[in-house]
């Protein structure tokens, strides 16, 4: 039987002060992500809460925006932070899920191509089963810097997806993962 975690990922107040913050899809993220820890907490999954922090700016600890964002909820049976693209450098994340026996990583959060896919493929690295839920991840549109390019935040969630899926993490919706847990016979 496997031991599951749902690891949220930077949902934090920094981002909403960055020039990138868009909020076209952050309605159907929140209630992916909402009922996504729902679930997990019906089926007694623990939820852990990363945060990124960073020297100056929104990702500072002195700027006070290293919080979840208002509607996320706070009763997270861990909480980490950061300082890289990844949930488990320096963190203490490892020993955490060592010590309860937890092999099963459920990824979803902020920059669906930045820190959850970098946390995802780490965590498979390290031995770790992973679902990725990118309805329950978010990202914004990017300019390729020589290109000028501009990817929309579909194509880097596909993008993402195509990458991790099968090598990674096994891609899943909220009621698959959810289903999973109870064939499981998680927690």
């Amino acid at each position: 039987m496997a031991h599951s975690a749902l690891i949220v990922i930077d949902v934090q107040a920094s981002f909403l002060h960055r020039p990138y913050w868009d909020e076209t899809d952050v309605p159907a993220f929140r209630q992916a992500l909402l009922a996504l820890i729902d679930g997990c907490r019906q089926h007694g999954v623990p939820v852990v809460h990363v945060f990124h922090e960073e020297g100056e700016g929104p990702f500072s600890a002195a700027s006070g925006l290293v919080r979840p964002l208002d509607w996320l909820p706070t009763n997270a049976e861990a909480r980490f932070t950061k300082h890289v693209h990844n949930a488990f450098t320096d963190t203490g994340l490892g020993p955490w899920l060592t010590e309860r026996g937890i092999d099963h990583l459920i990824i979803c959060g902020i920059r669906t191509e930045q820190c959850c896919e970098t946390t995802a493929r780490v965590a498979s690295d390290l031995g770790y089963q992973v679902d990725f839920v990118t309805e329950a991840t978010l990202t914004f549109a990017m300019t390729h810097p020589r290109t000028g390019r501009r990817h929309t935040a579909e194509a880097l969630r596909e993008h993402t997806e195509l990458v991790l899926e099968g090598r990674f993490a096994r891609i899943a919706t909220v009621p698959e993962v959810l289903a999973s847990l109870k064939e499981r016979g998680d927690a």
